[in-house]
């Protein structure tokens, strides 16, 4: 039974793994392709990036309708579906000619591909490992997001070197292909939940009189506190994620006179870190949990350090100037820490309140509320900002002005739920203090 478990644990992780790689692949090349794609079809920054808005507002649907499915039938069905879906939106899009046809082909179907493939890996994670288990193992699979950085990024670079016109249709054509690929060897690598198999999670303790976890209903779950301070302090992280990460290469090489391939040579510095940075900063974390008195507050603890580490990086970022490459290269190495912290953690905090159960629906509708605000919001407030004044340097200070919020946030976040005792409360030692 040891060995089973133990390869159906690695089999989750593998599948997230893939899953994430898949899901960054949309992110780690999109500001890479805006570029030549405004060029090539006459479309403003503005228009190309309203494109990724409707992706993140369609992601948020999904994720909500996602979750729902999780809890009852698992990943499987979800990554066979996202892999025909995040393949067609790469394709599909290669082959548009109106801005109209872009909005709906990467809009929707990369939207709702990219939406189902977050709460799908995040969630199955959670569900089989909890406690001092969960973050290394989230940041295993979380390393797949770092890796399709540098993977993709640099396909994408190459694709793109010395070409003029139409070159990024190809490339998107390769990544679809590629998506499929990978989406499909997840699906058959995805497993069920644990107790579909006569299993507990790693880390769970067995439950005390056969009493089953609590079954949190929507409007229960979210009628407390915990939830809503995760997803403002999640949602205000992610509205200076989205808006750095998709105008960070443009403020380089506008602002800063950077060379493009000089930009993207930076930004891949974010995944070559994160690949080590993901399972380290997992490790820290789960080392914060056994020194805390439950996990949410070692979930808590992370989830403020999470936000400091993008208020500095931000800092780094409009402190740079063309001659100061080492500014930016210093600033993409505290992102990466940032990027490792703040993604899983914010779902170990909400895991560690609302146990796992029914998971899966809490986490979705919190998804869909910030991923369809957050991730739409800033590349818009982004874009506008450069718009009306000339300059990447406001989104970046409004970046960092976010962030600063996200902090705040965290640091209200409470232990329980209405009395209920955070699922790390298991603990012998936390079972003695309680009686």
């Amino acid at each position: 039974m040891g060995k089973s478990k133990n390869f159906y644990g690695w089999s989750v992780v593998a599948a997230s793994w893939l899953a994430m790689f898949c899901l960054f692949g949309y992110r780690a090349t999109f500001s890479i392709l805006k570029v030549p794609m405004s060029a090539d079809m006459g479309w403003s920054q503005a228009e190309v990036t309203l494109g990724y808005s409707f992706m993140m507002m369609f992601y948020a649907i999904a994720a909500f309708f996602c979750g729902m499915i999780l809890d009852k039938w698992g990943t499987k069905p979800v990554y066979f579906i996202g892999a025909i879906l995040g393949a067609s939106g790469f394709y599909v899009t290669s082959l548009t000619q109106s801005l109209y046809a872009y909005y709906a082909s990467y809009g929707i179907l990369a939207g709702v591909a990219t939406g189902m493939l977050w709460v799908s890996s995040t969630i199955s994670i959670r569900k089989w490992y909890v406690g001092k288990n969960y973050a290394k193992m989230f940041g295993i699979a979380f390393m797949g997001a770092p890796m399709s950085q540098v993977i993709m990024s640099l396909f994408v670079k190459q694709a793109l070197a010395g070409a003029e016109g139409d070159a990024w249709r190809a490339a998107m054509q390769v990544l679809g292909v590629l998506t499929l690929a990978c989406l499909v060897v997840a699906g058959l690598l995805a497993k069920g939940n644990p107790e579909d198999y006569n299993m507990q999670a790693f880390g769970e303790m067995p439950q005390k009189s056969g009493k089953p976890e609590k079954v949190w209903a929507i409007r229960e779950a979210f009628s407390t506190y915990p939830i809503w301070g995760a997803i403002f302090m999640f949602l205000t992280s992610m509205l200076a994620e989205f808006l750095v990460w998709t105008q960070v290469i443009s403020y380089w090489t506008a602002d800063l006179g950077l060379q493009l391939g000089e930009a993207t040579n930076l930004y891949i510095i974010i995944g070559i870190v994160g690949i080590f940075s993901m399972p380290l900063m997992g490790i820290v974390a789960d080392k914060a949990v056994a020194r805390s008195s439950c996990e949410a507050q070692g979930r808590k603890k992370m989830l403020i350090f999470g936000p400091i580490t993008g208020i500095v990086a931000c800092a780094m970022l409009l402190l740079q100037t063309q001659t100061t490459f080492f500014l930016g290269a210093i600033s993409c190495v505290i992102f990466a820490i940032y990027w490792a912290v703040v993604p899983g953690g914010v779902v170990g905090y909400a895991g560690a309140i609302y146990g796992r159960a029914t998971l899966g629906k809490i986490w979705g509708l919190a998804t869909l509320i910030v991923m369809g605000v957050g991730p739409f919001i800033g590349p818009l407030i982004g874009g506008y900002l450069k718009d009306s004044t000339g300059s990447y340097t406001y989104s970046i200070m409004f970046a960092l002005a976010s962030f600063v919020v996200s902090a705040l946030l965290a640091a209200s976040l409470p232990m329980t739920a209405e009395g209920k005792v955070s699922s790390m409360d298991d603990t012998p030692e936390a079972e003695a203090a309680a009686n």
